[in-house]
Parts: C-alpha cells; structure tokens; sequence
C-alpha cells in the first residue's frame, strides 16, 4: 500500500483550520483521517487538532488485532472521547466557545476496510475504475434533499448548503456514522469540502485515474479546487492499496 496526504490553505481564508494524518501501526494497519475545523478566533483549528492527534496516537497505542466488531466499537469510543475533549477544551478557554470540527476517517486491515464519518467531509473509494462517495454529508441542505423538499439541483447552490447538522464538538452525545466497506478496492479517498464543493466527483475520478504518481495527482485535485476559487481549506488523505487488483 501507498499513502499521501497533504493540506493547503486555499486562496480566500487567513489560515487552515484543517487537520489530516495517515498513520500505520506494527501489524500494518492504517488510519487515515480529515477534520475539518470551524470557529472563531482559531478554535477551528484546535478542534481539529485535538481530533487528529488524539486519533493518530490512540490508535498507535491502542489499535492491534481487533476483529471488525471491536474496530467498530473502538471507533465509536474513540470519537466519544474526542468529543469530551474538545467540549473540556471549550470550557477551559470560553474564547473558543462555539468550536467543533468535522471527521472522516478510514481503518484499513487486511480482513477489513471501514470508513466513519460526522459532518460534511467525505470519504470516497475506487472500485473497478469507478470512485464512489460512501459516506452521507450531515448538513441541512442534505436532510432537506433527503426528505424531498429540495431538489439535488437545487442544494448545489443553496445558501445554508454549508450549515452542518452534526460535528464534534457540537453534539453531546455524539454518533458517528460507519460503513463498512468491500475488500476489493484500489483506492480509498477521504477529503475536506474545500475540494468536493470545488471539484465534481467524476473530476476526481479521472484525475485519480490518470497516469502518475499519487502525490502528483494529490497535488492537482488541490490546484483544481484553488483554480476554481480555493474558496476553503483543501485536505485529502490518499491510500492506493493496489494497482487494479484485489485486495484479499
């Protein structure tokens, strides 16, 4: 397997308030993740942090040899504690108060792929050359979709399409969202807003798709996504597991 993860400002906001890592612990299993920070005053980007660096380590620590059903519950508790840490955070520096984040993240084993998210960032996989978006983005305009009373069409331009009906730091208690994933993948893809509010998922797909190594095209989907605005922060964490073939 091949990874590649990178972060970039974009060209509207002062400073990122994004997070990304892919980490890897003794037996080869990987974690990648991408938060998405929101708040005044740099909050956004300590939710983020906090999120990132608890997950990364916690999973070095504590992460070895679960069976998919105590990935699952690890997954669950870890976020929970997260989210208490952030809350505590919050508390200790009112300043910071109305901070929280958003998470995608993905745990791959050689018996298992899960991908979990809360919020609007997205994680995607590539299977048979095609690149499908597995998670469900918690905003208003997608519960309004969802209950018939918006068009597709009509989200893509709505002005609350960005108001998020879950996020860390935001909900107490906190649910995430977890898909657990087929095996015979290529790729997996996990991304902030600031590239899939910019670039179309069949954009994506051919990029990925293009000859080249995966930093290279890592780099373009972030060039994409500034070249139409970088109206947010870009975050992409990137795991090629196999070159066409399956995973088993």
């Amino acid at each position: 397997m091949k990874s590649f993860y990178l972060t970039d400002c974009g060209k509207v906001r002062s400073h990122n308030e994004d997070s990304v890592i892919i980490v890897k612990n003794v037996k080869d299993d990987y974690l990648m993740a991408v938060a998405d920070g929101m708040g005044g005053h740099s909050a956004g980007e300590v939710a983020s942090s906090i999120t990132i660096s608890y997950l990364s380590k916690h999973f070095k620590d504590t992460f070895l040899n679960m069976s998919k059903q105590a990935a699952i519950d690890w997954l669950k508790d870890t976020v929970s504690e997260i989210n208490s840490l952030i809350f505590r955070y919050e508390k200790d520096h009112p300043e910071s108060t109305g901070m929280g984040t958003t998470l995608v993240v993905a745990i791959v084993t050689d018996e298992y792929i899960l991908i979990g998210n809360i919020g609007d960032s997205s994680g995607f996989v590539m299977k048979d050359g095609v690149l499908h978006k597995v998670t469900y983005d918690h905003t208003l305009v997608n519960l309004l979709v969802t209950a018939g009373e918006l068009t597709e069409e009509e989200a893509i331009n709505h002005p609350k399409k960005n108001v998020l009906m879950k996020a860390l730091g935001a909900n107490d208690p906190i649910d995430i969202d977890i898909f657990d994933c087929d095996m015979d993948l290529t790729d997996i893809l996990l991304a902030s807003d600031g590239l899939t509010n910019m670039v179309e998922i069949h954009q994506i797909e051919k990029v990925l798709l293009s000859d080249g190594e995966m930093e290279d095209k890592v780099i373009k989907l972030i060039n994409k996504a500034n070249n139409r605005g970088g109206t947010d922060n870009i975050s992409i964490a990137y795991l090629k597991i196999k070159e066409g073939e399956v995973n088993d």
